[in-house]
């Protein structure tokens, strides 16, 4: 790995922004082509791989928000950076992209969910406006060094205002600026814009082949709560209301969303929604269970894409105004996902496992001083190696401590000798989905994963020939050379990123350390609107 480059002058040394969404799966920009891309576009999203670089094997560490984020800032895995689930807390003390760069003499901000922490301590950022925890999608909760305020709006929209006030009226002009971005949506429960809420109303998306899988030869599979059509809460993330003529949503997790809107917000809402309820409604006792499933589906995907919508706007707005403003040039554009998500694959929603679709996230970049224009990375890169990235754009040292790699050669196409694998660990269970521990590694082809917590269970697919991960191949004779050969591999890889023994996790409880409230942070502006405290 390199560790040092040259002091770059101010005038030479690139703007970062750095754009991540929640839970945005790789299927939902068209950029990567899909079977949905031509009935839910985003073009926005696209002109950035246009412009620059798609990276068609983009992964992650650990296929949930917190651990995320904490590995894209530090370029090290949970088991170093000291976030491995969510209900931790970040010690920011430690090496983080955007405060290296802060201390060679750039500009920083951060503006958006945040989601490590309830504040950015130990970053050092410039300016900061964070939703509170996972952020509403109406009339949210910010957090600055201020305090705590209700905010009246969509929320996407309010973080692509704070985002182009800060470029254009805060940022210090002198300095080069870095500027993380990170949108709630899409993240559960998928609640469009006022303009979007009909969007996809009309629309019939293509059902999965693997919908209704029974998880047969996968036994954590079988033990998720994650099943659209079985987990999904009807209300707050299916939007189904009581009855006929009623306005109110079945059980609902988070009531107090609802609760948020204005009265012209809320009955703009119904509107949008209630002849498609009633018509649910009226008809539910004659539908079949498979009938209830497919609709189910159909309104997640609905509101889901929806919500999409107006990030990709977002974006069209942010790259409008580089352009306008002649910053495009020579700043570096990322868009990506804190991992992905499943859209129906399996039967679900959320992420967690090391599946494709959750392990894989997308990631565009453009830079038009350094990067040509359309370029694609067919190379396996993680979401540590975004760190390294921009430190070494920057002319930046790298922390020797950091574990990713940086990914400029092979954009530029200066490398012949990148990782061939990919490890992968996630810890949190017991909770929420029941996704049970487990560890793995992939490579160009071939997938090995180890189940380790209240079980010990392995897979092992080949995904050239099931890339939806159907056939669990680990005791297929035929594959039996493969599948030693990636437990060796995974013993390299737990030994060079230095993971400790997988005995150490078997049966440790999720670790979690007390945050202090809102409320205890800004006592004098925490005010009777702010329903969470996280």
């Amino acid at each position: 790995m390199p560790s040092t480059f040259p002091a770059k002058p101010d005038t030479d040394r690139p703007n970062i922004i750095y754009i991540m969404s929640d839970d945005h799966a790789v299927r939902a920009v068209s950029a990567y082509g899909s079977d949905i891309a031509h009935l839910a576009p985003t073009p926005n999203i696209d002109r950035i791989a246009r412009n620059g670089v798609r990276f068609d094997e983009s992964f992650v560490t650990n296929s949930l928000c917190g651990p995320s984020r904490a590995a894209m800032f530090t370029g090290k895995f949970g088991h170093k950076n000291g976030f491995n689930h969510n209900g931790q807390l970040f010690d920011g003390s430690q090496d983080v992209w955007p405060r290296l760069l802060k201390e060679a003499g750039y500009t920083t901000a951060v503006i958006g969910k945040w989601h490590i922490n309830l504040t950015p301590d130990g970053f050092d950022f410039d300016h900061w406006e964070v939703l509170n925890d996972q952020g509403e999608y109406y009339n949210p909760d910010w957090i600055t060094k201020e305090g705590v305020q209700k905010e009246m709006g969509y929320t996407t929209d309010q973080i692509t205002n704070k985002t182009l006030n800060w470029l254009d009226q805060q940022r210090d002009k002198s300095k080069p600026f870095a500027l993380v971005m990170h949108h709630k949506a899409p993240h559960r429960n998928w609640m469009p814009a006022p303009r979007h809420t009909r969007a996809f109303e009309q629309v019939e998306f293509p059902i999965p082949d693997n919908y209704f899988d029974t998880y047969e030869g996968r036994v954590a599979a079988q033990m998720q709560t994650m099943n659209i059509y079985r987990d999904a809460q009807e209300g707050h993330d299916l939007k189904m209301t009581t009855a006929v003529g009623e306005a109110e949503w079945r059980e609902d997790i988070w009531p107090h969303l609802l609760q948020r809107m204005t009265p012209e917000q809320r009955a703009q809402w119904d509107a949008a929604y209630q002849e498609r309820n009633d018509a649910m409604n009226a008809n539910e006792t004659n539908w079949s269970d498979e009938v209830m499933a497919i609709w189910k589906y159909q309104r997640y995907l609905q509101d889901y894409l929806a919500t999409i919508k107006s990030v990709d706007e977002s974006v069209g707005e942010v790259l409008d105004y580089l352009e306008v403003n002649d910053l495009a040039e020579n700043t570096i554009v990322v868009y990506t996902s804190d991992q992905g998500f499943y859209m129906g694959e399996h039967g679900w929603f959320d992420k967690r496992f090391m599946y494709e679709e959750s392990f894989r996230a997308p990631l565009l970049m453009q830079y038009p001083a350094r990067i040509r224009a359309g370029t694609v990375v067919s190379q396996l890169v993680q979401n540590i190696d975004y760190a390294p990235t921009f430190l070494e754009y920057a002319g930046v040292d790298i922390p020797t401590e950091m574990q990713g790699e940086s990914m400029v050669s092979i954009i530029e196409g200066t490398e012949s000798n990148w990782r061939s694998s990919l490890y992968y660990h996630f810890y949190e269970y017991p909770a929420m989905h029941d996704v049970s521990r487990h560890y793995g590694v992939r490579d160009s082809r071939y997938k090995l994963m180890h189940f380790y917590y209240q079980m010990d269970e392995w897979e092992f697919y080949d995904l050239a020939k099931d890339p939806t991960e159907m056939n669990n191949a680990i005791n297929d004779p035929a594959y039996s050379g493969e599948i030693e050969r990636l437990k060796a591999e995974i013993k390299r890889l737990e030994t060079y990123y230095d993971v400790p023994p997988s005995t150490d996790w078997i049966d440790r409880p999720l670790e979690y350390k007390p945050a202090p409230t809102l409320k205890e942070l800004f006592p004098h502006s925490f005010h009777s609107n702010t329903e969470q405290e996280s």
